[in-house]
């Protein structure tokens, strides 16, 4: 059901984490001792560095989209990427070594967008139309053994997924449906049962983009136009509301009591240098705000040996396989 904002009646304050500003920011991940967030549509991707302000390590850049990325486990400097138009492996060096690309088949053209790990190591992305043609997102997994499976389809723009702690429930966002999903997940195979709507946005109040579960069990979401964090209980209800100086929020990620978020320039109409008396606008650019809430770090990719891509050396996690 669609609940009203509930603003908090002294929210805290946003303060710019880095000083570039990306043309559509997402993919926010806290891994090891690192933020890493990734520009889409310029194909980069950047480490940043969670416990002091500044815009951080360029690692790579690609030469089509890149959505989102998770460390491969037991080979650093290796990523499981939504990459173009599917799922690839990354070397340090840039080059991919794709596992499938289910976008490429699509009636019109399209792009990975968001995506990220459950906690055994399965990774999910999804793919949209360029156009935003309603109906032809989808969400894919990547197992294992490296298959990707289209999971969801008749999606228009899939963003999250988030994962519960314990890998069992999946909140999925169709930002241009402004409708937050929420599935029950079988942990020993990754597949999804009892889809039901989550939360559901006013056509007025925003598109629910990336998300993150705290470790309380709260969902966070960015509200892409809205320029807000929504903070969810378990049971859906809305219990904050944080406003932002950046109008396309697009990925949350908290780490040690800190909020940070990606933001996004594209389609604005002119230079994002707000309005006169409205305060400085950091559109574009990671902020940051002090929430006394943590998440996990984002889960590694798990992909067996033998898997296209994977380094013949390293130690691959068994547990999951």
């Amino acid at each position: 059901m669609t609940r009203p904002p509930h603003t908090a009646a002294a929210p805290p304050a946003f303060r710019p984490w880095t000083t570039r500003r990306r043309e559509l920011g997402e993919g926010l991940r806290h891994t090891g001792d690192r933020l890493v967030t990734v520009d889409i549509l310029d194909g980069t991707l950047t480490a940043l560095d969670p416990a002091q302000p500044g815009d951080g390590e360029a690692l790579l850049r690609l030469d089509v989209p890149l959505g989102a990325v998770a460390p491969l486990a037991g080979h650093p400097g290796h990523w499981l990427a939504a990459a173009g138009t599917g799922a690839a492996v990354l070397a340090p060096d840039g080059s991919l070594t794709w596992l499938a690309r289910p976008g490429a088949a699509d009636p019109v053209r399209s792009r990975v967008n968001d995506g990220c790990c459950d906690p055994s190591g399965r990774f999910w992305f999804g793919t949209m139309p360029y156009g935003g043609e309603p109906g032809l997102g989808r969400l894919h997994r990547v197992d294992h053994d490296g298959s990707v499976t289209t999971v969801v389809d008749g999606l228009t723009i899939p963003n999250g997924p988030a994962f519960t702690a314990d890998g069992t429930v999946m909140y999925l966002a169709d930002s241009a449906e402004g409708r937050i999903d929420r599935f029950r997940v079988r942990p020993e195979d990754g597949r999804l049962l009892d889809r039901a709507t989550h939360v559901t946005f006013a056509p007025d109040a925003g598109s629910p983009d990336g998300m993150t579960v705290d470790d309380d069990g709260h969902l966070w979401v960015a509200v892409w136009g809205a320029g807000a964090v929504h903070r969810y209980a378990p049971d859906g209800t809305l219990d904050a509301v944080l406003r932002l100086p950046a109008a396309q929020p697009t990925s949350p990620a908290l780490v040690a009591g800190t909020l940070f978020v990606a933001t996004a320039t594209i389609g604005l109409a002119s230079s994002p240098v707000g309005r006169p008396g409205s305060g400085p606008r950091h559109d574009g650019r990671v902020l940051a705000v002090a929430v006394g809430a943590s998440a996990p770090p984002a889960h590694p990719a798990v992909l067996r040996p033998g898997t296209p891509g994977v380094p013949s050396d390293g130690a691959t996690p068994t547990e999951a396989l």
